[in-house]
C-alpha cells in the first residue's frame, strides 16, 4: 500500500501567504493565510496528522526564515529560484497568487523542482556583514564622484599630484581648504566631506569586524585560500561569505556552473552558438575572482605562463580562463585542506 503524501505550494509575502495543499491522491485546498508558519503547521497536523509532507516556496525578500521553521516542524522544505520553476503560457498570461501556490504545489509532486542551497544562520549572517561592506564601498566611490563634479561644475581644478585615482589624506585636506566666495559653497562641499569620513570609518569597522570574525570562525580555510597567490583578505573573506563552505561541491564544474564561471550557450539541430558568460551568476564573487585573477597573473610565475599561453586571444576571454583556473585552485587547496605551492614550471592542466 503506498503511503499518504501531502504537498504544499507557498507563495510568500511579507503579510500573507497564497497556500496550495496537494495530497499525492487530489487536490485539497487553496487558501490564503498569514505569513506564520506555525498556523500552517498547525493546520495541517490537524487535517493530516502523520502524513509527510513536502513544501516549497520562492526565494524572495523573507529569506530563509520561513524555511528554518517548517524544517524544524519536520517537513521537507525547497527555497526556489523564481527562474527555475517551469509555467506554463497560461500562468504567464493570468499571473496571481492562487495560481502561482498551485503551480508549485503540482511541480512539487512531479519531482520537477530543484531548491537552491540553503545557507546556515552563521554563514548567512556573515554573508550579510560582507555585503553591507560592498555597499558602502558604493557609497565612497558615489561620493567621492561627487565632491569631484561638483569641482568641476566650479571650475575648480585639482593640482597635478592629485589627477589621479588615489584618494590621499593630502587631497582631502586640499579640499577642505578650498576658499569659496560664498559660505554656502563651502558648506555643501563639507557636508560632502563629512558624509564621506563618516561613511569610510563604517567601511573601516566592518573590514576590521570580518577579519576577526572569520579568523576566529573559519581560519583554517581563510589561511588556506591566502596561500594563493592573488588571492588577499577581501577576496578569501569574500569567498568564505558568499559561497559558505565549497566542500559541498562534489565536482569542480558544480562550483564553476555556481559561481557563473561557465559559457551561456545555444544548442539547436546544426546551430549551436556560445554566447559568453551566463548571465546566472554570483555576480559579486565573479567579478572579485575576476579582479583577483589581475593580481595573480602578475604575482604568480606559473599563472603568468598560463596567461602567455593563450596570447593572441582578447585580454578579457583569457582573464576569464585564469580566474576559472584561479578558483580551482581554491576548490583545490579547500577539499584537500594542503595549501598553495608557486611552481614555475606547473602544467597548464588543472589541479585537483
Amino acid at each position: 500500500m503506498q503511503t499518504p503524501q501531502l504537498f504544499i505550494g507557498i507563495d510568500v509575502h511579507k503579510k500573507s501567504w497564497s497556500v496550495s495543499i496537494r495530497t499525492d491522491l487530489f487536490e485539497h485546498k487553496t487558501f490564503n493565510m498569514p505569513s506564520e508558519p506555525d498556523k500552517l503547521i498547525g493546520y495541517v497536523n490537524q487535517h493530516f496528522k502523520d502524513y509527510p509532507v513536502e513544501c516549497c516556496y520562492e526565494a524572495s525578500c523573507c529569506g530563509f526564515a520561513p524555511y528554518r521553521e517548517l524544517v524544524q516542524a519536520g517537513w521537507k522544505v525547497k527555497v526556489l529560484n523564481p527562474s527555475d520553476i517551469p509555467q506554463s503560457a497560461k500562468n504567464k498570461d493570468q499571473k496571481n497568487d492562487k495560481m502561482d501556490c498551485r503551480n508549485l504545489a503540482k511541480q512539487l509532486q512531479s519531482g520537477h523542482l530543484t531548491g537552491i542551497h540553503v545557507p546556515d544562520e552563521q554563514r548567512e549572517q556573515l554573508r550579510s556583514l560582507f555585503r553591507q561592506k560592498n555597499n558602502l564601498t558604493k557609497v565612497m566611490r558615489k561620493l567621492k564622484s561627487q565632491i569631484k563634479a561638483e569641482l568641476l561644475y566650479y571650475g575648480i581644478k585639482f593640482p597635478s599630484q592629485f589627477e589621479n585615482a588615489n584618494w590621499t589624506k593630502e587631497m582631502t585636506t586640499w579640499i577642505q581648504d578650498i576658499e569659496w566666495k560664498y559660505v554656502t559653497g563651502h558648506s555643501s562641499l563639507q557636508s560632502k566631506l563629512r558624509h564621506l569620513a563618516f561613511v569610510r570609518q563604517e567601511w573601516l569597522t566592518i573590514n576590521k569586524d570580518l577579519r576577526q570574525y572569520v579568523t576566529a570562525c573559519f581560519n583554517n580555510d581563510y589561511q588556506l585560500l591566502m596561500t594563493i597567490p592573488g588571492v588577499g583578505p577581501v577576496i578569501a573573506i569574500g569567498i568564505l561569505s558568499e559561497l559558505g563552505d565549497i566542500r559541498r561541491f562534489r565536482k569542480f564544474d558544480q562550483l564553476s556552473s555556481y559561481v557563473g564561471l561557465i559559457p551561456s550557450i545555444y544548442s539547436s539541430g546544426e546551430t549551436v552558438q556560445i554566447r559568453g558568460l551566463t548571465y546566472r551568476t554570483k555576480s559579486l564573487v565573479r567579478s572579485y575572482l575576476i579582479e583577483s585573477a589581475w593580481v595573480s597573473v602578475r604575482r604568480d610565475p606559473s599563472m603568468q605562463a598560463y596567461y602567455r599561453s593563450h596570447t593572441g586571444k582578447q585580454p578579457n576571454k583569457i582573464i576569464i580562463k585564469v580566474a576559472h583556473k584561479l578558483l580551482r585552485r581554491m576548490w583545490h587547496v579547500i577539499k584537500t585542506g594542503d595549501g598553495y605551492k608557486t611552481c614555475l614550471k606547473e602544467s597548464t592542466a588543472e589541479p585537483g
